[in-house]
């Protein structure tokens, strides 16, 4: 167990044996909860499926993606 302290803007510092158990690194977005009186913090690693979701056009999927890129290849 570690005792940090707040700045006045209500800033911590995660220890840094906890920041290399849980590979936080800077930049690294936490999600904060309460539950049963206790805050809890925990690391949010990106999700590769959602990244990859946001190269393609709303609404298109992969697969129609790939036939539409493949389709103009052909034509040039």
């Amino acid at each position: 167990m570690d005792i940090v302290k707040t700045t006045p803007k209500g800033q911590i510092m995660i220890p840094s044996r906890l920041r290399k158990k849980y590979g936080i690194k800077g930049g690294t977005r936490v999600l904060v909860s309460e539950k049963d009186g206790e805050i809890r913090i925990k690391p949010l690693f990106s999700d590769p499926v959602a990244e990859a979701k946001g190269m393609f056009k709303e609404g298109q999927s992969a697969l129609r993606s790939l036939l539409s890129d493949r389709a103009e290849e052909a034509e040039q």
